[in-house]
């Protein structure tokens, strides 16, 4: 999971895109990256750290141009800790490539291999997307001749990346000189939206990012969703082309992406995040019921931000009092999305703490957005009970995560799962809580899906049952022999 954003303007682009990495900061917080085309000329300048941290005066003052693009990380392949592989990523050559990459590639071993021995390209880093970025530029090389370049030949070369590349990618390439391409994998696995406003009495700007909010917030018009397996090319005066480069597209968009991932303000793929999670919160409170005895709940309370809307409506719907018992240290970036499980486990503390006054002598219902591995649950749990709290039920809005997500989200190792090869009671042991439960995967499918057009959903680590059909149990193995969480 990362954010990325592409802008095409009529006015220097460098303050546009560093406005929209604030807005997508919670998707990625290992480093972040701002490149900006002035002509044929690329400005780049990223490092480590938050958008806020990364970027001075002198850095955004060289970042010349009305086209740019903006990357923030959240490692899923290579090193969290490599400046190195921050994006954006480059190659000079056909014409000079730059370009941002949310998602994760489940073939990189053969790509790798093919980019060496047939291709004759070199790679400096282990990052997926410096592979992609070389496998679009040598695509495109095979279709251009001379010095012009019109979008079909990009389209040609997006539908040779189809071709070769397996997994999910949501990418914004610019092209030096020319224009800007975003495309979307087959699956439409990670999101990826368009939008546009006027420029002044004539004339279009346009943005491409990972959420609907950049768009709201910089007076962009939602055009709609880059479709599964699309290319869109945007020209240097603003028009607009797109095309199908996949035989057979299929939406099928991440389920974390509403779970947790996505701010509550987005919209994606028609789907507002925020009623998704209250109808979560809706279906949680049935299974809730079915499970426990009102008389073991005095008060329901979320762990803030992103189970607060299911939360609210588990409260409502069976009849008990919502009360705020974990204050959050906003200053604290996300557990789920830090690199490491001892950084995770110091860091929950320091980002939550229990107030008494809300669990002396209470039977407590902690609502959270999902149990991946079980570190910060077990920590919130026990803050509970020396709070305390006289019952801690604990209840997840997503069902147990028992399977790697190898999509883009950081969950490689089915041991460190607390969920794998656990029955829901033995689960409950592990974090120490009274009574545990989980959302059902039908009702966590029907929650998000109400009222859309979408008809599935990735939901592989809940399931076990991998969309792209290319995710063996070889391929798995290998992943968590090789990539850290």
């Amino acid at each position: 999971m990362c954010g990325i954003v592409g802008i095409v303007s009529n006015e220097p682009a460098n303050q546009l895109v560093y406005d929209a990495l604030l807005l997508l900061q919670h998707r990625g917080q290992d480093s972040t990256g701002i490149v900006t085309a002035d002509g044929a000329m690329f400005h780049m300048h990223k490092a480590k750290g938050q958008v806020r941290e990364a970027f001075r005066t002198r850095d955004m003052r060289a970042l010349l141009g009305t086209m740019g693009l903006g990357h923030v990380r959240y490692a899923t392949k290579g090193e969290a800790a490599n400046e190195l592989e921050s994006q954006p990523f480059y190659v000079n050559a056909p014409y000079g490539i730059m370009l941002v990459h949310n998602g994760n590639l489940t073939n990189t071993r053969e790509l790798t291999d093919e980019l060496f021995r047939v291709d004759r390209r070199h790679l400096n880093t282990t990052s997926d997307t410096e592979l992609l970025v070389n496998v679009l530029a040598h695509e495109l090389q095979e279709q251009v001749s001379g010095a012009d370049l019109d979008p079909d030949q990009l389209f040609n070369a997006v539908s040779r990346v189809h071709e070769r590349v397996e997994g999910s990618y949501a990418a914004i390439a610019l092209v030096a000189g020319h224009g800007l391409l975003a495309f979307r994998d087959p699956f439409g696995i990670r999101p990826l939206v368009l939008g546009r406003r006027a420029a002044g009495l004539v004339g279009t700007e346009w943005v491409v990012a990972s959420e609907s909010l950049v768009l709201e917030s910089g007076g962009y018009e939602i055009v709609r969703e880059v479709a599964p397996g699309e290319a869109i090319f945007i020209g240097l005066d603003g028009s607009m082309t797109s095309r199908q480069c996949a035989p057979n597209p299929r939406l099928v968009p991440c389920a974390f992406e509403y779970v947790y991932l996505a701010r509550p303000d987005s919209i994606m793929n028609g789907i507002s995040v925020y009623e998704a999670r209250l109808r979560m919160g809706d279906r949680l409170a049935d299974t809730i019921a079915k499970h426990t005895p009102m008389g073991d709940i005095d008060v329901v309370m979320p762990i803030p931000d992103s189970s607060r809307p299911a939360a609210m409506q588990v409260a409502q719907k069976l009849g008990v009092e919502y009360r705020e018992g974990f204050y959050k240290n906003r200053y604290v970036g996300r557990t789920f999305i830090m690199p490491g499980q001892a950084q995770r486990k110091k860091s929950v503390k320091q980002k939550l703490n229990a107030m008494g006054t809300e669990f002396r002598g209470k039977n407590i219902l902690i609502v959270d957005d999902s149990i991946v591995r079980g570190t910060t649950s077990k920590e919130i749990v026990e803050m509970a009970r020396q709070a305390g709290a006289n019952k801690v039920t604990f209840t997840s809005a997503a069902p147990p995560v028992r399977y790697p997500h190898v999509y883009g989200i950081n969950m490689p190792s089915r041991h460190e799962l607390v969920a794998h090869g656990r029955k829901i009671p033995e689960i409950g042991m592990e974090l120490g809580t009274d009574n545990l439960i989980y959302q059902e995967v039908e009702d966590l499918q029907a929650a998000i899906l109400e009222g859309s057009d979408v008809t599935a959903l990735e939901m592989s680590c809940f399931t076990g049952d991998y969309v792209t059909g290319t995710v063996s149990e070889e391929y798995l193995r290998w992943v968590e022999q090789t990539q850290l969480s």
